[in-house]
């Protein structure tokens, strides 16, 4: 379950405070005084459903009294037309708070129906992780959504471990000494290096580094590199990883492939919000 922390909260209230929803000109015309209601949270699509304690803290900042139950929880299956959460109180405050609800649960939803679908091509026999490709100011929540889809998070942040990516290679004669650049500051940090092609990848496996990355490599090199590593070191493909994919991938032998397209090319699940008679 997703904690709601006081960063979680304030993305929240910012979120709440971009919709204006104080001063909702609709609602404010419409509905003078308390009028009591029910509404229905209607699922539009199947998928796993994820962002029901983010769309229950909505409401809870924008009316306390609302209640708000839920009939699935996050990392549940739902089908379309099941019923995914149920509220009952005042309509001004129902219809105010709708958007911002709705619109965390349909993205958080979307990228974990997108990581299970991966996962289970996957079949278990290679992990998938993310990437740091997400919305600014939203990787807390849509890490979480990975995991809550079946995945794996890969590091949070650029403190959480070294990555030597092309861009910092490029400055270096060679990965040996942009390696031990690293080691000379920190001896025991983790360090992922990238690799272009089977050269590189062979110079690499004889660093001092706990993961390689293979980036856009082809099936066969992918193997190549497998046969070569004979279980030496942890490999991670990343680089145009789908559901088209990853099984060959996976079967491949290595123990990690990373897809950015989790958190930037999913769909939004579809749910509506229903105000019933």
């Amino acid at each position: 379950m997703l904690n709601i922390d006081e960063n979680i909260n304030n993305i929240i209230i910012k979120a709440l405070e971009e919709d204006k929803v104080k001063e909702d000109i609709t609602t404010n015309s419409l509905f003078d005084s308390f009028i009591p209601a029910k509404a229905v949270v209607k699922a539009k699509s199947d998928g796993i459903l994820c962002g029901t304690e983010l769309f229950k803290q909505v409401f809870k900042i924008v009316d306390s009294t609302l209640s708000v139950k839920e009939n699935l929880k996050d990392g549940e299956n739902f089908r379309k037309g099941d019923i995914i959460l149920e509220l009952e109180g005042d309509i001004s405050s129902i219809l105010k708070g709708e958007r911002t609800a709705m619109n965390f649960l349909g993205h958080l939803s979307g990228i974990a129906t997108k990581t299970d679908k991966l996962v289970k091509k996957a079949k278990g026999k290679v992990r998938v992780l993310d990437t740091r490709k997400t919305t600014p100011c939203m990787r807390k929540l849509e890490k979480y959504a990975v995991k809550t889809g079946g995945g794996v998070n890969h590091r949070f942040n650029l403190k959480e471990m070294a990555m030597l990516k092309e861009n910092h290679l490029i400055h270096f004669n060679s990965l040996k000494e942009a390696v031990m650049k690293i080691r000379e500051k920190d001896s025991d940090v983790f360090i992922e290096i990238e690799v272009k092609n089977l050269k590189e990848f062979k110079e690499a496996l004889n660093l001092p580094v706990q993961r390689i990355m293979l980036d856009n490599f082809s099936i066969p090199e992918i193997k190549e590199a497998v046969k070569i590593n004979n279980h030496k070191i942890e490999l991670e493909v990343s680089g145009g990883v789908t559901e088209d994919n990853i099984e060959k991938i996976a079967e491949t032998g290595v123990g990690f492939v990373s897809s950015g397209a989790l958190t930037h090319s999913f769909t939004n699940s579809d749910f509506s919000l229903l105000v019933l008679k």
